[in-house]
């Protein structure tokens, strides 16, 4: 593969992180037209590839009763094909995203405790995700859609990007950095997100090890946010009403369950990963 093949295919993981970054730092949620401007990039970018087979699978999915035993199959391998594709792009998007160091947040946050600064993070990633959600269910009353399941493959990058960022940041905020490269980091704090646990210190390269039990996490884990963004796009408003309140309480209780082993245990040592998930410190 090319380098401009790769950058192509990667292109919406790049521009899903800088939604991510923006929405999540600003501390008001932009005006519709605005986020709406910055998820159609990411919804273009993931058309080219993502609908390529999944887009095939969920149309004939909708052509009705008449068609579907065989729609259904395609629909599944449509399916099975967007996770893969969503999975590589939220790999992508780790090293992506910009991180505010434990420093950088106490320069932003001035006279306020650790515990104000993860309530300040929790409660602006929860409204940032609720502006995403609200955005591609306002798509939904369009007369002109971006071709599905593009928009769904936009809003849920989109989001999971602003749920590492808020991850990542709640480990800095309390003095919890991830060890290693900001590769390793981005790695470390992904399988934090897939697991809702505080950081799992994972081996270099696990994460995409084809079958490896972190991995096949992170694909259920995507699978659930999948089915989420669906709720933005039913008819008229009621999706994006739907999509701003799931995305907002996902995103605020994903915070939480961090929140609380950072507070107990700082960090989570995950010493096989291939075994079980490791006790709850919490009882």
């Amino acid at each position: 593969m090319t380098s401009s093949e790769s950058d192509q295919e990667t292109a919406a993981a790049r521009q899903a992180a800088e939604v991510a970054v923006e929405l999540s730092e600003t501390g008001q949620a932009r005006g519709r037209r605005g986020v709406a401007g910055a998820l159609n990039g990411v919804a273009r970018s993931a058309g080219r590839v993502a609908g390529r087979g999944a887009g095939i699978g969920t149309g004939m999915a909708r052509r009705g009763a008449g068609r579907a035993r065989s729609g259904a199959g395609t629909a599944r391998r449509g399916a099975s094909s967007l996770l893969s594709w969503l999975t590589t792009q939220v790999v992508a998007m780790g090293p992506r995203l910009r991180i505010r160091d434990q420093d950088t947040l106490r320069a932003q946050f001035p006279g306020r405790s650790d515990d104000e600064i993860a309530e300040l993070l929790i409660d602006r990633a929860a409204r940032a995700a609720a502006a995403v959600g609200g955005t591609t269910g306002a798509w939904a009353a369009l007369p002109s859609l971006p071709a599905f399941p593009a928009e769904v493959a936009a809003e849920t990058l989109a989001v999971v990007g602003i749920e590492l960022k808020l991850v990542a940041e709640l480990h800095e905020a309390y003095g919890a950095r991830a060890p290693g490269s900001a590769p390793d980091r981005a790695r470390a704090y992904l399988a934090a997100w897939a697991h809702r646990r505080g950081v799992f210190m994972v081996p270099g390269g696990l994460l995409l090890v084809a079958g490896s039990p972190l991995a096949r996490q992170l694909r259920r884990r995507l699978a659930a946010r999948v089915r989420r963004s669906t709720f933005a796009l039913a008819p008229l408003f009621t999706g994006a009403v739907a999509g701003a309140v799931v995305n907002s309480r996902e995103t605020r209780r994903l915070g939480r369950d961090i929140l609380g082993d950072l507070r107990r245990l700082p960090v989570i040592r995950a010493q096989a990963v291939s075994g079980p998930p490791p006790a709850d410190p919490r009882g």
